[in-house]
């Protein structure tokens, strides 16, 4: 919010500069984010007096004026000026030769028709003061002559963040409040009764408010025999300062009020409301179907059955508290204004503006909530602004939809909990001033439920009794008189609060908190960040998709591979979980699995010109299984393009399958888990039928049967769906993986061995298997078999070929031994290499020879 520091001084009283009081409001909780002086692009432009004012000798439409600028005498100046509103002995504002104005606009001495201008006189819009254009900006008779503008008409505008729940700060009154809370100056508060003449506005004026819920009370008004123009030149460099563009003395009003008490109000021209037995009547009630409305920006919408409106007899008048109808708006040939001061319900205002992407100062005041005294307010105030600026004549009365306004609330608190939330020790009496200093009076409790403390508030309010001892000096229990305007003092946490924003946030001293602190916590994403580390040294980039998703993603990247969760995991799979209300239909759905997403990225790297793309995702899928919403944390992984880039000693290799079960197992060894295992899979629509399997990896254990640790699918994208998403014919192998401690857990802390000094036996052996036989099997068998010494086991070589048959191939193994106690003897090994052998004769392999 934007606030001219002149404006404030109306309301309230402080000598400090502009950096100390936004310094001070910041510390108050209103940031102020930036101070502007206003009038600082006015250079070189001063007042001058008009000594004469004649017709220029070579332009019918030009004059040529002798301006004095100079208290002292002086040479006046002779300058050209295009305006009609101007007479000798005015005092104007003149832009010298070299002046820059507002937009960088430098003025020069110039010729014109044959006669030299040096400068210029300006016009308001020209020094972006007034909205008047066409003619000179006439200055009081008073202003002082050579004086530069800057001084007389420049001003200090704060922009001040105003935070969500204080509504009642979003206005110069408000703002002022808490300049009063610093300074301890009293506030002032505007004028606001008119003069009304001695009709009845119920002669006038009917309103029926048929939805209660939506708008609480709605306070109208009835001037008329008023005459729009220009608002009064000091009221329209008010609402430029503030950020708002003058219009015309009724329509500014609006503006001028809702800036001033935070109350936003609409005016209607009167002949633009249906009469209904010689009275104009309002209507607050529900759109009805396929009803349209054209609102003042000339857009003609329909409207839905939510959306709250202003209507009459004929049909709309405009969307309640977000903007008014083309059919009633206030124009020049306007004589009579009915005043709008309404509440309106803040979830209503807020979830129309979203619906028809509708914005405004007026609609996010309504949306913070509105204090009910405020409609009367700001009613009587725009109303008596009307007569004064627009000449008009106020009805007696006013026509209210709910007179009755509520008491300030009572919020009892103790005092010896405020000084416990906070931790300095604050007497009764000191937390009482403090409290008073923001308009929150303070008594004791007069009657028993005064002694019941609220603690939380909402849907589910929870409150206290209060202990019958203060446990200090002072009363134990206070009332906070909580006045109308502040709608975010609820429980005693609220009131604490106040106390500390008051006293000042930074004179609340450092405290360890009275409570023992636990000595250690793991962290609940130690799992996760292990999995990042490992993953970004192998080379892999991290990436972060968007869960929400088109309803053809969804579709097209559900597994329908059935594969069982790890310990402690979450079972993938269900209907896809569509959103309610979503932004587009791109992101309608909530995705059933990470690697669709990490295949659309991978895509859109290879459009792009990137070739090589190693990336993963610790992400969620979503399923609804009967009424069971799931969330699955997965891994996904996607690999295509180049593994290793060609080198002296090695040319380039394309990423395939082993290169993603690398990283697979990788992982597993980072994570303390025993090697995977891989399983066929062929029926899996979205991975190649003959490059796909599922992976599981178990915790080690000794011996014991161990949980399974890591579940998922590894293989290449199918061509179908690798040309459905374009791309380009690059093979694209994913993964996507549920590991235990991925929604939240930390890695079993390994065991450390010391290394033997003995030393280790190593043994090759060649076993010839069908080529359909998976490694695995074999490496299991093996291991199985070799007994306790075997400490390393592992595949060196694949052969193919004579003399072995067609379906079958070679594959051989390193078998490391070795014990810690002692060194091992060739008929150890030896003993172990035969049961080794025996096994694999029984499982019906042999041993290559």
């Amino acid at each position: 919010m934007r606030v001219p520091l002149s404006w404030l001084r109306d309301y309230v009283e402080f000598d400090l500069e502009p950096e100390a009081l936004g310094e001070r409001l910041t510390l108050l909780g209103m940031e102020v984010k930036s101070i502007e002086r206003w009038g600082d692009d006015w250079r070189n432009v001063v007042v001058g007096e008009l000594l004469s004012v004649d017709r220029h000798p070579g332009a019918d439409r030009l004059s040529l004026t002798s301006v004095r600028i100079s208290a002292d005498g002086g040479e006046p100046l002779s300058i050209v000026c295009g305006a009609t509103n101007i007479a000798a002995g005015q005092r104007v504002p003149v832009a010298l030769p070299g002046a820059v104005l507002p937009g960088d606009r430098r003025i020069e001495r110039t010729e014109k028709m044959g006669v030299v201008s040096n400068g210029m006189l300006c016009s308001g819009d020209e020094l972006n003061l007034t909205a008047d254009a066409d003619g000179i900006l006439i200055l009081p008779a008073d202003a002082p002559i050579g004086r530069p503008l800057a001084e007389i008409y420049g001003d200090v505008v704060l922009d001040v963040d105003v935070k969500p729940n204080r509504g009642d700060a979003l206005s110069l009154v408000g703002l002022a409040r808490e300049v009063g809370a610093i300074t301890g100056a009293p506030l002032r508060w505007p004028e606001t009764e008119p003069r009304e003449d001695d009709r009845d506005v119920m002669a006038f004026l009917e309103v029926d408010v048929q939805d209660r819920e939506g708008c609480p009370r709605f306070v109208g008004r009835w001037v008329d025999k008023v005459t729009v123009g220009p608002s009064p030149d000091r009221v329209q460099m008010r609402l430029r300062a503030a950020g708002q563009r003058p219009v015309s003395n009724v329509v500014d009003v609006s503006n001028y009020v809702m800036l001033e008490l935070g109350k936003p109000i609409h005016t209607y021209d009167a002949s633009g409301v249906a009469e209904v037995d010689g009275r104009r009547r309002l209507v607050v009630r529900r759109a009805a179907a396929r009803e349209r409305l054209e609102t003042i920006d000339h857009v003609a919408r329909e409207l839905d059955a939510e959306t709250l409106l202003i209507a009459d007899a004929r049909g709309p008048l405009g969307i309640a508290g977000v903007m008014g109808g083309a059919g009633s708006e206030v124009s020049e040939t306007t004589t009579a204004v009915i005043v709008e001061s309404a509440v309106f319900d803040p979830i209503t205002i807020r979830r129309t503006g979203q619906r028809y992407g509708l914005r405004s100062e007026a609609s996010l005041r309504f949306e913070k909530g509105q204090e009910p005294r405020l409609a009367r307010i700001g009613a009587d105030r725009a109303a008596r602004l009307v007569a004064e600026w627009a000449g008009g004549s106020v009805a007696r009365g006013r026509v209210d939809s709910a007179p009755a306004e509520p008491d300030p609330a009572r919020v009892p608190f103790r005092p010896a909990r405020v000084n416990r939330l906070l931790g300095p020790a604050l007497p009764a009496d000191v937390q009482r001033s403090l409290l008073d200093r923001v308009g929150v009076r303070t008594e004791e409790p007069a009657e028993a439920t005064d002694r019941t403390i609220p603690i939380a508030a909402g849907s589910r309010p929870l409150s206290v009794d209060a202990a019958g001892t203060s446990g200090g000096e002072g009363p134990d229990v206070l009332v906070a008189i909580v006045p109308t305007w502040r709608r975010d003092i609820a429980i005693e946490a609220d009131v604490a609060e106040e106390v500390a924003r008051v006293r000042g946030y930074e004179t609340i001293p450092e405290i360890l908190p009275h409570t023992p602190m636990p000595s250690y916590r793991p962290s609940p994403l130690a799992t996760r960040d292990r999995i990042r580390e490992t993953l970004a040294g192998a080379g892999l980039t991290e990436v972060v998709t968007h869960a929400l998703v088109s309803p053809a993603h969804a579709e097209r990247y559900a597994w329908t591979a059935e594969t069982a969760p790890a310990a402690g995991g979450t079972p993938a799979g269900g209907r896809p979980i569509h959103v309610t209300n979503p932004l587009s239909l791109d992101h309608s759905v909530l995705r059933p699995s990470v690697v669709g997403s990490l295949v659309e990225v991978a895509a859109m790297n290879l459009r792009h010109g990137r070739e090589d793309v190693a990336i993963y995702e610790i992400g969620k899928g979503y399923g609804d299984d009967a009424g069971v919403v799931r969330e699955s944390w997965r891994l996904g992984i996607a690999m295509t393009g180049a593994a290793e880039e060609p080198a002296w000693n090695r040319r380039a290799r394309p990423a395939d399958l082993d290169d993603v079960k690398g990283a697979i197992e990788l992982v597993c060894r980072r994570l303390g888990l025993q090697p995977p295992w891989y399983v066929p899979l062929t029926d899996e629509p979205l991975l190649h039928p003959g490059r796909a399997s599922t992976v599981i990896a178990e915790r080690s254990a000794d011996g014991v049967p161990a949980d399974v640790a890591v579940s998922g699918v590894i293989g290449e994208l199918h061509p179908a769906v690798s040309d459905a998403v374009d791309l380009r014919g690059a093979r694209l192998i994913v993964a996507e993986l549920d590991i235990t401690g991925l929604a939240g857990g930390r890695p079993a802390d390994g065991a450390v061995a010391a290394p033997s000094r003995h030393p280790a036996v190593e043994r090759d052996l060649a076993v010839v298997v069908p080529e359909a036989l998976p490694a695995a099997n074999v490496e299991r068998a093996i291991r199985s078999a070799a007994g306790p010494d075997l400490v390393s086991l592992r595949l060196f070589d694949v052969y193919r070929g004579a003399p072995l048959r067609d379906e079958e191939k070679s594959v051989a193994w390193r078998l490391v031994f070795q014990s810690a106690e002692r060194t091992l003897t060739d008929a150890e090994v030896d003993a172990a290499i035969e049961r080794v052998t025996a096994a694999l004769t029984r499982n019906g392999l042999r041993i290559r020879t």
